[in-house]
C-alpha cells in the first residue's frame, strides 16, 4: 500500500497529486476492517490495480478510479459520494467497472453473452473502462493460488477466452502476455511446470548465444553509423507452448526460445538493418514479415524475420523504431504514456475504431449470443491483408470474400456492389481473397442491394451486420406491424390488452432495460427477431402489476372454492394453480392471489412477492385433507464454496430420501461462491425442512433455504 504513494509522489503533481492521496485515503478508509480470501487487508487490492495502471502511464482520473473501483460494490459509500468528492468522469469509470465486476461468472450461455456485449458498452464509452478492468482481472490472477481449484481454472478460462484478447487487440503485450502465461499455470499446470523447468535449464547457453548474436549485431549498426539499441527478449511461455500445440512439436524443436529486438530512430533505419543482417546470415524464406508497411489492427509496427547463423542455429529478430517499441509495449495506454510524442497515426480515435464498429453493428445482431460469436471470431481469427487498387491496405477475416472487402470500403459500396476484380481479373463474389490480391469492387446506382445468399460466405462479423442491417431497413414498416400484432398476441393469450400494460411509462421503464428509444423501435426488434416479445411482455407485466395496480372487483366472503388440495374462499368458479416463486407445499402457510385474467394463484404468507399487493386481491387458503394424496415442486437455494460440494451434498441428500430431482441452475456470484438452485418433488413441508437440514449438515456449505423469487 505503501508502494502506491510512493509512486503518486513520483509521477503525478498539483491537482492530479491532490486527487489520488484523497482517492486513496477514501478508498483506505472505506475498506477498512475488510479482508481477501487470502486474509491480507483488502485495501491490497485496489492500491495493486493502481499500480498496474501508474507502470501504464495512465491519467489520474484512471487512477483514482482504480482505487475506488470497488467502493460502491463492496462499502457503504454512494455514486453520489463519489460525484461530490471526485467528479462526474471518476464517477463514471467507477460506474464502469462496478457493472462489469456483476456480471463476471455467470454460467448460463446467454448471460455470458449478455455481459461480453456490456463489457463493450463500457469500452465503447470510456476505453478506459476495460483497462482499469484488464488490471483489475491481472492482479486477480496473480493471486489465484488462494481459490479453489475449480474456481481457479474457471477464472483461467474466462480471462483466457476474453480479457487477454481484449489486452492484444489493444496492443497492451504487457498485460496480454502475463494473463496468459499465468492462465497457462491453471488450465494446463502441467505444461506450464514443464516449461518453466526446462527453459530454465537451457537458459545459461540460449543467453550465451543471445549474447553473440546481440554482440554482431551492435557491430552491424556501428559500420552503419546507425544509433540503436539491441537486446534479448524471452519468449512467454504461453506463447511456447501454443506453437508446440499447434505445430505438434517438442521443445526441442522449437527454436525461438528468445527473439532479439533492435530498437533505431527511423523507419529508413529498419530497412537498412534488415538488409545488412540478411546480407550476414541468411532468412529462412516465408518467416519475413513487415508489420511497419501494414500493421496489424491494434496498430502494431515492426520487422521480423527469422535468420540462420553459421553455426546452423535459427533465431528471431525484431527491428522497430522507439515509437513502434512504445506502441508494441503499452498499446493504447501509450495515448496517455506518451502523450507528448504522439502523431497523427496513433490518435486514441484511431485505436478504438474497431470497438466502435462492432458497436454501431450490434444491431444487426439476432441476439447477445451471435454478437459474442462474431467479436470472438473477429478477436481470434487470423487475419488476411489485401490491397485497393490505390494500394491501401484492407485488414479482413481469413476466408473473406470481395463481398467482406466491400463492406470494409463502405457499407454503401457493399450495398450496390454488382461484381468484383482480384488482380484484374472477374471473379465470382464467394471466391475466397488470398494474401496480397488487389481487389476492386465493381458497383451499380441502379443495384437493388445485397442479396440474402451473401450472408451464407461473408466471414466478417461487420459484413454480415450490415448487410442484416440492409433489410430490416428494408422491411421496418413491416416489422413494426408484425412486432405490434406478436406482442397485442402475447398479451391476450395472458389475459391482458395491451394498451392497458404498455403505457408511456411502462415503456420507459422497459426502454431502460432494453435500450429501446421509441415504441415502434421496439416492435421492429420483435418482429425480426431480434427479441422476442415474451421478454418485452414479462417487462411490462411485471412493471404493470407493482407499479401500476388496477382495482378490481371481490366478492364477499359467502363461498367457498375448493381446488384438490386447497380450499379458497370468498371465491366462485375461478381457476386456483400454485405460484412457482414460492412452491407452496402442504403445511405451509398459504394465501390465495386473485389476479387478473389467471384465477387465483396460491402463494405461501411468506412470499416476498405478497409483501405490497392490494389487501383486497387477498384471500384466506387452507390444505386439505385430498392435499397428502399428492407431490409438489419446493425450491430450494444452496450457497457453496465451489459448484462440485454443493451437487455432491445435493445428489447424497436426494438419494437417501428417495426424491426426485425436476430441475437445477448454477452461477457464482460477486463473492465467487457458488449458488445452485434446485427443484424438488416432494409430499410436505416436513420433507423441505429434513433435506435442507441434510443439504446444510455438509462440510463446505455455506447456506440452505427455501427459494421465494
Amino acid at each position: 500500500m505503501e508502494a502506491i504513494l510512493m509512486k503518486i509522489y513520483e509521477f503525478y503533481t498539483g491537482e492530479d497529486r491532490d486527487l489520488l492521496l484523497h482517492a486513496y485515503e477514501f478508498a483506505k478508509a472505506a475498506h477498512e476492517n475488510q479482508k481477501r480470501a487470502s486474509g491480507e487487508p483488502y485495501f491490497i487490492h485496489p492500491c495493486a490495480v493502481a499500480e498496474i495502471l501508474v507502470e501504464l502511464g495512465l491519467d489520474a482520473e484512471t487512477i483514482a478510479a482504480a482505487l475506488l473501483h470497488d467502493v460502491i460494490e463492496d462499502t457503504p459509500a454512494t455514486e453520489e459520494d463519489i460525484r461530490r468528492e471526485f467528479g462526474e468522469n471518476v464517477l463514471t469509470l467507477v460506474s464502469g467497472v462496478t457493472k462489469l465486476d456483476k456480471i463476471v461468472f455467470k454460467s448460463q450461455e446467454e448471460e455470458e453473452a449478455e455481459n461480453f456485449r456490456k463489457i463493450f458498452i463500457a469500452m465503447a464509452k470510456d476505453i478506459r473502462v476495460i483497462i482499469i478492468k484488464l488490471a483489475d482481472r491481472l492482479h486477480n490472477m496473480r493471486s489465484l493460488n488462494f481459490l479453489s481449484s475449480d474456481r481457479q481454472q474457471r477464472m483461467a478460462q474466462e480471462t483466457l477466452d476474453i480479457y487477454a484478447p481484449i489486452a492484444g487487440r489493444l496492443g497492451i503485450s504487457q498485460i496480454k502476455c502475463e494473463l496468459e502465461d499465468l492462465c497457462l499455470k491453471y488450465i494446463d499446470p502441467a505444461a506450464f511446470e514443464f516449461l518453466v523447468e526446462n527453459i530454465h535449464q537451457k537458459l545459461e547457453e540460449r543467453n550465451r548465444f543471445v549474447d553473440f548474436v546481440v554482440e554482431e549485431i551492435n557491430e552491424i549498426l556501428l559500420e552503419s553509423n546507425i544509433h540503436g539499441e539491441v537486446f534479448g527478449r524471452p519468449k512467454h511461455f504461453y506463447s511456447i507452448y501454443k506453437k508446440m500445440k499447434s505445430k505438434n512439436k517438442t521443445l526441442d524443436q522449437i527454436y525461438d526460445l528468445t527473439a532479439v529486438r533492435v530498437i533505431v530512430g527511423t523507419v529508413d533505419e529498419c530497412y537498412e538493418v534488415l538488409g545488412k543482417i540478411h546480407k550476414k546470415w541468411k532468412p529462412v524464406p516465408g518467416r519475413i514479415k513487415d508489420y511497419i508497411a501494414t500493421p496489424k489492427p491494434n496498430l502494431y509496427q515492426s520487422l521480423h524475420t527469422t535468420v540462420v547463423t553459421n553455426f546452423g542455429q535459427p533465431f528471431e529478430i525484431q527491428i522497430r523504431t522507439e515509437e513502434m517499441h512504445r506502441t508494441a509495449e503499452y498499446g493504447i495506454a501509450a495515448h496517455w504514456k506518451y502523450k507528448e510524442n504522439r502523431t497523427e497515426e496513433t490518435t486514441l480515435d484511431e485505436r478504438i475504431t474497431w470497438i466502435r464498429e462492432m458497436m454501431d453493428i450490434q444491431g444487426g445482431f439476432r441476439d447477445s449470443r451471435e454478437f459474442l460469436d462474431s467479436v470472438k471470431a473477429e478477436l481470434y481469427s487470423p487475419e488476411l491483408l489485401v490491397f485497393t487498387p490505390q494500394s491501401k491496405v484492407i485488414s479482413l477475416p481469413e476466408g473473406s470474400s470481395p463481398v467482406d472487402f466491400a463492406y470494409a470500403i463502405h457499407s454503401e459500396v457493399g450495398n450496390h456492389c454488382i461484381g468484383a476484380k482480384v488482380n484484374g481479373k472477374i471473379v465470382p463474389l464467394n471466391s475466397a481473397l488470398e494474401l496480397g490480391d488487389v481487389v476492386e469492387i465493381i458497383t451499380s446506382p441502379t443495384s437493388k442491394g445485397p442479396s440474402r445468399d451473401w450472408l451464407k460466405f461473408v466471414k466478417s462479423s461487420s459484413a454480415k451486420a450490415k448487410i442484416k442491417n440492409f433489410f430490416k431497413r428494408e422491411t421496418k414498416e413491416e416489422n413494426i406491424r408484425t412486432g405490434k400484432s406478436m406482442l397485442e398476441d402475447m398479451a391476450k393469450r395472458k389475459g391482458y390488452q395491451l394498451s392497458e400494460i404498455l403505457t408511456a411509462e411502462s415503456f420507459k421503464k422497459v426502454s431502460e432495460k432494453l435500450a429501446f428509444d421509441t415504441q415502434e423501435e421496439m416492435f421492429a426488434a420483435i418482429g425480426y427477431g431480434a427479441i422476442s416479445s415474451s421478454q418485452v411482455f414479462f417487462k411490462l407485466i411485471d412493471y404493470f402489476r407493482k407499479e401500476v395496480p388496477q382495482p378490481i372487483e371481490v366478492r364477499p366472503f359467502k363461498e367457498k372454492h375448493e381446488s384438490g388440495a386447497v380450499l379458497v374462499k370468498g371465491t366462485s368458479g375461478l381457476l386456483v394453480s400454485f405460484a412457482g416463486c414460492c412452491s407452496p407445499v402442504p403445511g405451509d402457510d398459504i394465501v390465495g392471489f386473485v389476479t387478473r385474467g389467471r384465477g387465483v394463484v396460491i402463494h405461501r404468507k411468506d412470499c416476498p412477492n405478497m409483501r405490497n399487493v392490494e389487501p383486497e386481491r387477498l384471500q384466506p387458503a387452507e390444505w386439505t385433507d385430498k392435499s397428502r394424496d399428492a407431490r409438489y415442486k419446493a425450491s430450494i437455494v444452496i450457497l457453496a464454496e465451489d459448484q462440485g460440494v454443493a451437487l455432491g451434498a445435493i445428489s447424497q441428500s436426494l438419494t437417501e430420501m428417495k426424491l426426485s430431482l425436476s430441475s437445477i441452475n448454477g452461477r457464482y456470484d460477486k463473492n465467487n461462491d457458488a449458488v445452485v438452485e434446485v427443484t424438488v418433488s416432494l409430499e410436505s413441508r416436513e420433507d423441505v425442512e429434513v433435506l435442507i437440514n441434510k443439504i446444510r449438515s455438509h462440510s463446505r456449505i455455506l447456506d440452505v433455504r427455501r427459494m421465494s423469487n
